[in-house]
């Protein structure tokens, strides 16, 4: 094995400290997972919906080999295809089998993981079928894992992984550093750990002249405004602790009021034998931090939950879709939908999809209305606004004009509960320490909705958000969604 060059960082002409490359003597294995995505980038999506596919083929093929007549028992099976279907879903989204970074896993370890559910999903499909109480598919069944388990892992194998390592990298970095640690830090980040970085910024007393991977965007004094213009995922701190601790400690402090992740360098020593105790931890040279609760799994369940929701809503509600849409259109001109650009997730910019509430020229009677804004802060709210259709007012006070932001959702640009997308006019006006809404994905609702809407202020809206993010769970979205309900039904605080 070769052995990894560090740098020394108290020896003389050292501009860095130790390089972000692993000891030895640690395993090497992918970089830490930040709370992902389900399924994230197209590869990812497209080795998903296979692998369903085959759940459902291996379950009908094993049932057909046993001699079993599905006509007779087509209940029966349509439940286990059910079953089958959400225990895959669940199983993998708890291993992280679909994750950012699944083709950087050692082979071995990924059959093993797909081994884990496989296994999972047959024994979920045994029980129950023992409680719907028909012992003869127990035989059946004990083929299923036989038919599947070759055909997922030989396409796992063979090309879902040689597809992902060739696809463009799904999150942007920025780094703080252009000295030797920071330059081979972009060059490792690139090419082992699908991450773009998307500039630089300089320490003091750091050359100008050096070549870096991306461009340098300025000094580390630049954070803020930076941070206020480039959407990045994560900032890495590659400085010397010794020569650049004052620089490093304002800008954590930026990443924490910002809400954004950062990684500092876990080797400022050098080492000869010595290991660390988890070498997951700092795979890539760096100990990662987040400014909120770290709950992958968490994560990931509710971008399924967004998945699997959004489109059941879609479909149960395509009627109410289809009669608001021909009401918008033959009572007033224009289009069905009104697209306006939002701020998402890290700044990021979307197209929110709504039926078109107001006249047409409505963002340009906006600007001779702004005396009246009945709102706090830079957000423009009227309870009799002119610009408002009569269909427009009756969908707005039941918030019937958002439902098509389930296409958003569905599309992985919005949540079903999060802090709502503001407009980029707005974001421009925030200050600092609002800007750490924009540190988790919009939503359709939050706190804020549920809490009176319009009636409270622009300040206490976002301290709202703000105790969302830090309290963020499974169970708190599930009570937001729930006490939005009857808050929807009767109109409470909308205009």
């Amino acid at each position: 094995m070769a052995v990894a060059s560090a740098v020394d960082p108290f020896a003389p002409g050292s501009d860095s400290a130790p390089t972000p490359v692993p000891l030895s003597v640690v395993p090497s294995p992918p970089a830490p997972v930040p709370p992902s995505l389900f399924a994230p980038g197209f590869t990812a999506k497209v080795n998903l919906l296979t692998d369903l596919v085959l759940v459902v083929a291996a379950l009908l093929t094993s049932t057909t080999l046993m001699g079993h007549d599905l006509r007779l028992e087509r209940t029966d099976v349509w439940v286990l295809l059910g079953v089958g279907v959400v225990s895959w879903l669940v199983s993998g989204t708890a291993l992280c089998l679909y994750d950012t970074r699944f083709a950087q896993r050692e082979r071995l370890d990924d059959l093993a993981l797909l081994s884990v559910q496989v296994l999972a999903v047959t024994a979920v499909l045994f029980v129950t079928r023992l409680v719907m109480g028909t012992e003869s598919w127990i035989v059946a069944l004990s083929l299923f894992p036989l038919v599947l388990w070759p055909s997922v892992a030989l396409l796992r194998l063979s090309v879902f992984r040689r597809l992902a390592v060739r696809e463009e990298p799904l999150d942007e970095v920025l780094i703080l550093g252009v000295g030797a640690m920071g330059r081979l830090t972009g060059e490792d980040l690139h090419h082992k750990h699908r991450r773009k970085v998307v500039g630089y910024l300089k320490f003091s007393g750091e050359s100008s002249s050096v070549e870096t991977p991306a461009p340098v965007l300025g000094t580390t004094k630049d954070l803020e405004s930076v941070l206020c213009t480039v959407p990045v995922n994560e900032v890495y701190i590659s400085g010397n602790l010794v020569k650049h601790h004052p620089e490093m400690q304002a800008a954590v402090k930026v990443c924490e009021k910002f809400g954004i992740p950062f990684a500092l360098p876990a080797y400022q020593m050098r080492f000869d034998r010595a290991r660390p105790v988890d070498g997951n931890a700092i795979s890539d040279g760096y100990l990662h931090f987040v400014t909120h609760a770290f709950l992958p799994h968490q994560m990931a369940l509710k971008r399924l939950f967004d998945i699997v929701s959004s489109a059941a809503a879609l479909l149960v509600l395509s009627p109410l879709l289809i009669t608001v849409a021909l009401a918008v259109k033959l009572t007033s001109r224009g289009p069905i939908f009104f697209k306006q650009e939002r701020v998402g997730l890290h700044g990021r910019t979307f197209g929110m999809l709504k039926f078109r509430s107001m006249v047409v020229n409505a963002e340009e009677l906006k600007a001779k209305l702004e005396a009246l804004n009945e709102q706090t802060g830079p957000v423009f709210k009227m309870k009799n606004d002119p610009r408002i259709t009569r269909v427009g007012r009756f969908i707005r006070k039941y918030s019937i004009d958002e439902l098509p932001q389930l296409i958003n959702v569905l599309r992985g640009e919005m949540s079903v509960v999060g802090p709502r997308p503001p407009i980029p006019k707005e974001v421009a006006k925030y200050a600092a320490w609002q800007r750490r809404r924009l540190s988790v994905r919009p939503g359709l609702t939050c706190i804020w909705q549920v809490s009176g809407r319009n009636q409270i202020s622009f300040e206490n809206w976002m301290y709202l958000d703000m105790q969302y993010i830090d309290h963020w769970s499974l169970k708190n979205d599930l009570n937001l969604i729930l006490k939005t309900v009857p808050v929807v039904i009767t109109g409470s605080g909308a205009s």
